[in-house]
This record gives C-alpha cells, structure tokens and sequence, in this order.
C-alpha cells in the first residue's frame, strides 16, 4: 500500500514538473529534447503491453512500476502538445472526465440503474454518437489501425456483426476454416509470397472471428498458447540436457520424443 502521506495531486504535479524540465530547451535531457509524437508513439505502445504483461503475471508488485511508466507516455505527449500550442494535460484529464460522466448517466445523472449488459450497449451508443459528431461514418468508423492485427479482427468482425454481416453460429466459421486451408494448401506449390501472404492472412481473420464467435479474445488465446510452447519448449531442452547432449545436435525425432514427454507429463494428475 502507498504512503497514505503522499498526495497524487502533489505527485501527478512532481511528475508534469520531471516532464517539463526534461523537455527544456536549454537545460533538459538531449535525447528527450528531440523526441515527437511518432518517435514516442512505439514507446507508448510498450509500456501498455508491459502493464498488461505485469497483471498476466500477477505481479502486483511491478505493477505500481508499470503503470508509471504508463502515465509517464500521456504526460510526455501531453507535454509535446502544449509546446506544439495545441492542448495541455489539463485538456487531456477534462476529455476522460467529461467522456466517463457522460457515459454513465446512471452513476452521475438521473438515468435508471443499468445491469452490465445494459451498460455494454449504452456505451457502445454512446460511441457510435461520438463518432458520428466526428464525421467518422460507417460501421466500421474508429476502429484503430494501431491495434494489435488479431484484436482488430475481433472488432472490425464485431462492428460487422452489429449491421447483420455474420456467420449464425460456430459451425459456419469452422467451415469457412476449412475453407481457407484448402485455399491456402492450393497456393504452396507456387509459393507466390503476396499470395501466400494474403491466404494466411485470411486464415488468421477467421480464427480471430471463431474466437469472437467463442466469446474469446484471440490475443489471449494466442498469448496463452506462446507461453504453453515456451513452458514445453524450456521442459524439452532440459530433458535432452539431461542425456548429456543439446538440441542442436539431435535429431528432429529425438526432440518430438521429448516434446511428447513432457506433455504426457503435464497430463498425469498431480
């Protein structure tokens, strides 16, 4: 727990001073003196996905770490915009706080009490009513590019779904599917890479539309399934070692011999 003595409107101060000082043109720190918003854009990225990484992990302890970094990314934008004469941070916190009072009228006006599901469409119109005020038309409007390939899938396949473009259940995904492996088996003996390339890209939009069908998140999905090959792969390496020799000098049966261990292992109850 923090220091009940800290004050986060002191801190978040401290912080915005750190920023101010670190962008000073004559006094601040070179490197950060000639960053922009595309230069910091990545970085902003990554310290999301590290916060994420940290809540994966339960590591509650890195967390508090995590997060600052987090926040240090819209401090240093905000910082670049005040500069650039465009908005400050202040304008940043107005937005958020206006968008989250205006998005619950059920909490902060005089709206009934909505249930979760409820609340989900309510935000989802309210959404849709942003971005029409933006002149952001079409069902597909204010999806971001930016968002990691496979989440973007589930969304853009979720906005079509809201119009009525979607497959009635599972059973027509996983046809469409096999499809798509047909297509893609179909294409190999040519091995033309954009074709190849836009037959796996295929393949990998359905899987993120069985996911969505499956009330999954494919990130998820996939993240558990990179850190399940990661586990068998680590336990495989040590099971070889221990016959005194390595992976780079045995054979491609010896190493399925061991992959298929180490998952009977996992399988015995405990």
């Amino acid at each position: 727990m923090s220091d009940p003595a800290l004050s986060a409107e002191a801190e978040l101060r401290r912080l915005l001073t750190i920023m101010q000082a670190l962008r000073d043109p004559a006094t601040g720190c070179p490197w950060d003196k000639v960053q922009d918003f595309d230069s910091i854009a990545p970085y902003t990225i990554e310290e999301a996905y590290e916060v994420a990484d940290a809540i994966a992990q339960r590591d509650f302890t890195a967390l508090p770490d995590e997060l600052g970094d987090l926040l240090f990314q819209v401090v240093y934008h905000a910082r670049m915009a005040e500069e650039a004469g465009l908005f400050g941070f202040a304008d940043v916190a107005k937005c958020i706080n206006d968008k989250m009072i205006r998005r619950h009228p059920h909490v902060f006006g005089d709206a009934a009490a909505r249930d979760a599901a409820q609340q989900t469409e309510a935000w989802e119109a309210g959404k849709s009513q942003e971005r029409a005020t933006r002149q952001q038309t079409g069902a597909l409007a204010g999806v971001p590019v930016g968002l990691p390939a496979l989440t973007r899938a589930a969304k853009l396949t979720k906005r079509a779904a809201r119009v009525g473009f979607d497959w009635p259940d599972v059973e027509q995904v996983l046809d469409k599917l096999d499809e798509e492996i047909q297509e893609l088996r179909a294409e190999l003996s040519d091995a033309d890479p954009a074709r190849l390339t836009d037959e796996v890209g295929d393949l990998l939009f359905v899987l993120a539309n069985l996911a969505r069908k499956l009330d999954l998140d494919p990130e998820t999905c996939l993240r558990h399934a990179n850190e399940k090959f990661c586990r068998r792969f680590n336990a495989m390496e040590q099971l070889v070692e221990a016959k005194g020799t390595t992976l780079a000098d045995s054979s491609l049966a010896t190493m399925e011999d061991a992959w298929q261990a180490v998952k009977a292992a996992e399988k015995k109850p405990l």
